[in-house]
């Protein structure tokens, strides 16, 4: 890898850090037959030059698919994991709701979820633990996200869990989007990894594996998040400063029907006062690229005589799409009109200023503004 698998920027040129002879894998140990071939491998540590995150550019352990977890032994753990579930829940309104776990491995926390309030359904690509849920009375399918609008069996959701999971996936940008696009508009998402903010602080040197293939600070993992739908919010340190747990809800699209509806009003308030001015002697005064636009989205070629504008290098041309020829001032009394519609944005109040001392009342003029038009007396 050259590029961040993330954000796709270059990674740096030399690595950060440099480790021979490190474990091969973190999980799936060799048995007694095994320990000939099995030999240590070197381990390089990149960061990405755009977005900052750190990262192993080498490929995944082959296990990379299944959510292993030796923490779901600890009581401590599980103590931890009950009353969080439930603020969740409560924060949220997920009582009852439809939530899923993405990698939830032999469903260690989706008994927790469930005892929480919600109903909890879970992914994971290792037949054995999906087998293992089901035989705990647990809600899970044989899945792993391939494509970003992959749809998980029994969805929408609510909400989605990712648990210490995302730092094993190559395919990270792929995961995030199929859970953005499993869970309903406005649904929200639990998202934790270690904090290597705490590898930083304390050198925590050891803390590399080839098991994980991101390490996220705060701010790399809410890029990330940003990057792939989801708005953070809520961010916090937890589990002994072990995790980073970050809160996210999807991303709404912009929603800017307004502006055709503004469209609508203007184009209306135009060609009313063109209606005005009989043999349709109006002029429009400014060819900027507002002045273009508006007079081609609101089809008022046909009513206008003329573009005035004062630059020279635009005079003797004509407006784009619209074809309408572009004159200097002067055109205004060598080729008099009954009224001008000014579209000069900024500079609109100069140029109302030079027609009404030049004209006075002999032409009519209107400024186009942001609120509507503006019919000057």
């Amino acid at each position: 890898m050259k590029s961040c698998r993330v954000c796709g920027a270059e990674l740096s040129k030399k690595p950060l850090l440099k480790y021979k002879n490190m474990p091969k894998v973190a999980q799936k140990f060799p048995d007694a037959r095994g320990l000939k071939s099995d030999k240590g491998v070197n381990l390089e540590v990149f960061q990405c030059m755009g977005c900052g995150l750190v990262q192993l550019a080498s490929k995944p352990v082959s296990y990379y698919k299944e959510d292993i977890r030796a923490g779901a032994f600890s009581p401590e753990m599980k103590a931890f994991r009950l009353p969080q579930f439930r603020k969740f829940c409560s924060k949220y309104g997920l009582k009852g709701k439809k939530t899923v776990e993405i990698g939830c491995g032999k469903g260690e926390y989706l008994s927790i979820m469930k005892a929480a309030g919600m109903n909890a359904y879970g992914t994971e690509y290792s037949k054995p633990a999906v087998d293992n849920c089901k035989a705990n009375g647990l809600k899970a399918v044989r899945f792993f996200p391939k494509r970003p609008l992959q749809k998980i069996p029994s969805g929408p959701f609510n909400a989605f869990f990712i648990l210490n999971f995302l730092e094993h996936l190559p395919s990270l940008n792929t995961v995030l989007k199929c859970a953005a696009g499993n869970i309903c508009e406005g649904g929200v998402g639990l998202v934790e990894v270690p904090n290597f903010e705490l590898v930083l602080e304390k050198n925590l040197f050891s803390e590399f594996t080839t098991d994980h293939l991101f390490y996220f600070t705060r701010h790399t993992l809410a890029m990330a998040l940003k990057i792939n739908g989801f708005d953070v919010l809520d961010s916090r340190i937890v589990w002994h400063d072990y995790i980073i747990s970050m809160e996210v809800r999807k991303r709404a699209g912009l929603d800017i029907k307004s502006l055709y509806d503004k469209q609508t009003s203007l184009k209306r308030e135009v060609k009313g006062f063109i209606s005005k001015f009989h043999g349709g002697r109006v002029a429009v005064w400014g060819a900027g690229h507002q002045a273009l636009a508006f007079m081609a989205l609101t089809g008022i070629k046909n009513d206008i005589c003329y573009v005035v504008d004062s630059a020279p290098f635009k005079q003797g041309k004509f407006t784009t799409a619209t074809h309408l020829p572009i004159v200097p001032p002067s055109a205004l009394d060598t080729d008099p009109v009954l009224a001008v519609i000014i579209m000069a944005a900024s500079y609109s109040d100069e140029v109302k200023g030079i027609i009404k001392r030049k004209y006075g009342k002999k032409i009519k003029v209107a400024v186009l503004r942001d609120h509507g038009l503006e019919i000057c007396r």
